[in-house]
């Protein structure tokens, strides 16, 4: 086992992998809790500049996924007044339904595993294994909680332009994810641009953190409350950021790339955990940034917002002026005052001795109908925005019975506009896929890796239905082309179908329209195959020529010629 360990590590080009470690362990005088507590600070400055806004986007499109204060988990529901149309909830969920199918659904084969070079990439050895890893990872997705989250995930990142998962090895399933609540963490990026450092605040209960972290590690009060009341809760602190102290290789837990440390907030002296990890725990689902900035400030959310408060005061108006036309303020002679007046059906209401009766305080005629019209309006261009047209293309463009053509016509138009934010969330589930396969590289459950596979780097490629929709493209061209050959070769010169490489044509094809490489004979069978075919067609043209000379040499000696007779007549004797 550790001998094919070490073969499949040196095989995949570079991708180095040990286990995290998650023993405590002594770490520089540097790294105190004093230190992590400074950094927390700062990173808590930068987040702040940007909370209002994700406070506003919450009150109009999903109140209960900020968290902003650890200790407010358990809490009752909140209800935002601000909504008074459901519009913004349920585009919001239309989109996050739409990227689940679309992108990432789990019953389907959204990714495949591929090599970078290109020469060894319709090998069938090398296309086989990477099938088997790609099944290999899609099922332990699917045993995981991953596409439980994955919604929130997409909910999130379509109001508050930026979500984040944790990453855990687990002992039954392989890997186990947990969607943070926006405001719970703060995060840092490199000089490229990608998240090395976070700060996460979360409340756990006594019990967890003695079963997680070990009764000697945990503080006095989280001991005791362990005993007597285990479902306490007790903020904590989880920070994870380049290690200064990093050496390659290295199998120490403080020399791993990053620094991981757990502490409770209220506990400035000891450490529930200071441990390390060779690759970074959390992944950042991000929108667009402007610039340097550290958090996104392009996206569905900020586009929608103004939207949105525009629909709030055109319902809140429109109530207004049904209430108003329904149930308006009346006057009457005061004589009439406490009489006893209703506007039920059929109930009569006396008048005072004049025959006056009880009439509108101002006459109300509102053009509620242009109003509703505007209302409508603005629904759909929420719904917009957050892409629900697309997701729902062919049943909206059935309605109103446009052609085929003029649907896939659509669709590639609308893809252009999704194809950015498809590629910022395949970016951010490359990095899940890399460290899913490091854990099975790490736990040993990867197939046995061919030759030729050796030395070589794999790469990931998305085939979602929205991925392959973007590749469609492809697939259309190769069709077109192949259809013009064939044509030319009809019309002019049979020799010109050489020119399609037949066996590279449907290699490709297949990949473009993600085909099980299983379902593919080999390039190299095909070749064993033509080769015997024109062996036997060889075969048998000497065979026919044998024929033709023998009926040759019988015809022209007759059937009674004799050897010298035969070469005399052939003028050879």
């Amino acid at each position: 086992m550790e001998e094919n360990t070490q073969k499949k590590e040196k095989g995949l080009a570079g991708r180095k992998v040990s286990a995290d470690k998650k023993t405590n362990i002594k770490i520089d005088a540097k790294y105190s809790i004093k230190y992590f507590e400074g950094r927390r600070s700062e990173l808590r400055e930068i987040f702040n500049s940007i909370k209002s806004d994700l406070q506003e986007q919450a009150d109009y499109f999903s109140p209960n996924s900020v968290r902003f204060i650890a200790r407010n988990v358990n809490k009752p529901r909140v209800r935002s007044k601000k909504i008074l149309d459901s519009t913004t909830l349920i585009a919001v969920r239309n989109f996050a339904s739409g990227m689940m199918t679309g992108a990432t659904s789990p019953t389907r084969r959204w990714f495949k595993t591929g090599v970078m070079n290109k020469d060894v990439e319709n090998n069938w050895a090398v296309k086989n294994w990477c099938a088997r890893q790609a099944e290999l990872s899609r099922n332990i997705l699917y045993s995981s909680n991953f596409y439980q989250l994955l919604p929130e995930v997409y909910d999130q990142l379509a109001v508050f332009l930026f979500s984040c998962l944790s990453m855990e090895s687990d002992y039954e399933t392989v890997v186990n994810f947990k969607c943070l609540p926006i405001g719970s963490y703060y995060y840092s990026k490199n000089h490229r641009g990608v998240v090395d450092t976070l700060c996460r605040n979360y409340m756990e209960s006594a019990r967890n953190l003695v079963n997680e972290f070990g009764f000697e590690n945990c503080s006095e009060k989280v001991q005791e409350a362990s005993k007597t009341r285990p479902n306490d809760l007790f903020e904590i602190v989880h920070f994870v950021e380049p290690n200064q102290e990093y050496k390659e290789g290295s199998p120490i837990s403080a020399q791993k790339k990053f620094i991981s440390v757990y502490y409770e907030v209220t506990e400035k002296n000891k450490y529930l955990r200071k441990s390390g990890f060779d690759r970074f725990p959390y992944v950042v689902f991000e929108a667009s940034c402007n610039g340097e900035d550290n958090y996104p400030s392009k996206g569905l959310g900020a586009y929608a917002l103004p939207d949105a408060k525009q629909l709030m005061s055109m319902v809140k108006e429109y109530a207004k002026a049904i209430k108003k036309m329904v149930t308006p303020a009346y006057k009457g002679p005061a004589a009439l005052k406490n009489a006893d007046l209703s506007d039920a059906p059929g109930h009569f209401n006396e008048t005072d001795e004049n025959g006056n009766g009880l009439s509108p305080v101002y006459e109300v005629n509102p053009r509620v109908l242009e109003l509703k019209d505007g209302i409508n309006e603005m629904r759909e261009s929420i719904k917009s925005i957050f892409y629900n047209d697309l997701f729902a293309m062919i049943l909206n463009t059935a309605e109103r019975g446009r052609t085929a053509t003029e649907v896939n016509e659509l669709k590639e138009e609308k893809m252009v506009l999704l194809s950015p934010l498809l590629e910022q969330i395949h970016t951010a589930l490359k990095q899940i896929l890399d460290w899913l396969f490091y854990e099975e590289l790490k736990v040993g459950i990867l197939p046995e890796i061919p030759e030729e596979l050796q030395g070589q780097d794999i790469e990931i490629e998305f085939v979602s239905t929205l991925a392959q929709a973007m590749k469609a493209q492809n697939i259309a061209s190769m069709e077109r082309f192949t259809t013009f050959v064939a044509n030319m070769g009809q019309a002019i010169d049979p020799v010109l179908l050489k020119k399609i490489q037949g066996e590279k044509m449907i290699d490709d094809y297949a990949d473009f329209a993600n085909i099980d490489p299983a379902q593919i004979t080999p390039t190299d069978e095909i070749m064993k195959y033509r080769a015997a075919m024109e062996q036997k067609q060889q075969q048998a043209e000497q065979l026919a020529a044998m024929q033709q000379g023998s009926e040759m040499v019988k015809n022209m000696g007759g059937v009674d010629a004799f050897g010298g007779e035969l070469m005399q007549r052939l003028g050879m004797g």
